[in-house]
């Protein structure tokens, strides 16, 4: 292409796959679904010599990987990237296990383009595959399965990456994302002045819309279009996860997905003949870290989002309003909630997602944004003249990557810094976490329930000095957890006692 500089990046194949298995049959596993979606992404290149062209193969962490402790009841690959390589005949290539969370497909595509303007790679494929669904189907069936294949070849294991929370939120109730994002929900939820009913309604407006789109999407592993009705209502097949969260607002991990995608230059796109229909330029990105949860000044932002979103934006020279397709990471509400609002979205009006979100289209735990920027290469390769951003979300807003693509060219390509905006969230003024005896103003809270019961409740309170306290009840203590659902705790009084482990939530009582 005339006067574009051959070392711009270029994405030049995605590929999906999903598969639905009732126990009959050959089980999907993780390794073959990340190698279907890696050869129907090198296919989608539309050229020969492209495979031989990838010197970098890049797997996105598995969810098994990304939670120390948890069963692998039929092993696990010890080189997923390794494994990858080998069963594609790529040979030697410079391979890597990326860190946990579901930022890190966009960010890894931010490392990619990097590596190939500076010319350390010619190509790179990236891939990522969940198979939870195999594993739930063939555990209930009393089936055994072997995922332990592996290839010897070197790679680099990246591990974890930084811890998402601290001793103290440990200690003292916070851990699983449906147990902590009910917290931000609350906490956003109090900051728009409204009531609970009022705001399960938005969750539930908002979600119908996700649903609808999921249900026209082929690669959907939930392609069932919900009501705001069925959304808002509890029921036995949409019972109480963490309030005010139900199952179907949730993400869904029972899937089997696998996508992947290959970049390269577009000077290395000419010499492979890779055609110019194919290609879809990231004319802006960013990334950043924000502190954990009862570190952030305001639990009802996410200073890494507003931060990342508007750096992707500016460093491809647009604005919100130039952006015609949206993927926003859509875990919970309150993530998509808060990335529309930090771009000025109506999602009323704009669609939200290209996929169907997490809990409708599949969330293929650290891979989903995979899919979503496929689809949106997809989209924009028939909208040629449009611009499209992903948004994906690690942790609990934790870590964000961005990117916008686009079909059309990017002149003067050249990398983008994020580092400015770490130092940004490091400046900002971090709440004095106290433990008890205390009172404390409740800022936000959540009850969780096992079941459809009522297990464990917890809430985050300011002092009246100031400091902020996170606390929890003693399991089951069916008074505390009354008192968090009925009517509104929000700005409610927490008594909280140590125990000499943790706070506990002692009692509840009205604001004087």
């Amino acid at each position: 292409m005339s006067g574009l500089d051959p070392r711009t990046p270029v994405l030049v194949g995605v590929g999906q796959c999903t598969r639905r298995w009732a126990g009959e049959g050959i089980a999907p596993d993780p390794q073959t679904l990340r190698a279907d979606a890696a050869r129907l992404a090198i296919d989608d290149c539309g050229a020969a010599g492209v495979a031989a062209a990838i010197d970098r193969v890049m797997v996105v962490r598995s969810m098994d990987d990304s939670v120390p402790g948890v069963p692998q009841p039929f092993g696990r690959c010890a080189n997923p990237p390794g494994t990858l390589a080998e069963d594609l005949g790529l040979g030697a290539v410079d391979a890597a296990y990326s860190f946990a969370g579901g930022d890190q497909p966009q960010a890894l595509v931010n490392e990619a383009v990097d590596a190939i303007f500076a010319g350390e790679v010619r190509a790179v494929l990236i891939a990522g595959a969940e198979a939870t669904a195999t594993l739930k189907a063939a555990t209930r069936a009393g089936q055994t399965l072997d995922w332990s294949r592996s290839s010897t070849a070197n790679f680099t294991d990246r591990g974890m990456g930084p811890w998402l929370l601290s001793p103290y939120e440990i200690a003292n109730g916070l851990g699983r994302p449906p147990v902590t994002y009910p917290a931000i929900e609350h906490a956003l939820r109090g900051r728009w002045g409204l009531s609970r009913a009022a705001h399960g309604a938005l969750m539930a407006q908002l979600w119908a819309g996700l649903s609808q789109i999921a249900a026209a999407n082929p690669h959907s592993q939930f392609p069932t279009e919900r009501s705001a009705d069925f959304l808002a209502t509890p029921s036995a097949e949409n019972y109480p996860v963490a309030d005010p969260y139900l199952k179907w607002h949730v993400a869904q991990d029972a899937v089997n997905q696998g996508a992947a995608l290959v970049l390269t230059s577009a000077g290395e796109a000419d010499r492979l003949g890779i055609g110019r229909a194919q290609r879809i330029y990231l004319h802006g990105y960013a990334a950043a870290a924000d502190r954990v949860p009862t570190e952030r000044p305001d639990l009802s932002r996410s200073r890494a989002t507003e931060l990342v979103l508007a750096r992707a934006l500016s460093s491809a020279g647009k604005v919100t309003a130039d952006i015609a397709l949206f993927d926003l990471y859509s875990c919970f509400p309150c993530a998509v909630f808060i990335a529309a609002e930090a771009l000025g979205l109506d999602w009323r009006v704009t669609p939200l997602t290209v996929t169907g979100g997490l809990p409708f289209f599949g969330g293929p735990g650290n891979g989903y944004a995979l899919h979503a920027i496929a689809t949106m290469a997809e989209r924009l390769r028939a909208q040629r003249g449009d611009f499209g951003l992903v948004l994906a979300n690690g942790g609990f807003l934790s870590k964000e990557a961005a990117g916008v693509y686009s079909a059309q060219p990017a002149a003067d390509w050249a990398p983008v810094s994020s580092d400015d905006l770490a130092r940004d969230i490091a400046a900002d003024d971090v709440p004095v976490l106290v433990t008890g005896p205390a009172e404390a103003r409740i800022e936000t809270y959540t009850v969780a329930f096992t079941k459809g019961v009522p297990t464990r409740g917890y809430v985050i309170g300011k002092t009246a000095e100031g400091a902020r306290i996170l606390a929890r009840n003693v399991r089951d203590d069916a008074a505390i957890l009354a008192a968090l659902l009925a009517d509104d705790p929000l700005g409610r009084i927490a008594t909280i006692a140590h125990d000499g482990r943790a706070n506990i939530i002692t009692a509840i009582r009205s604001a004087a």
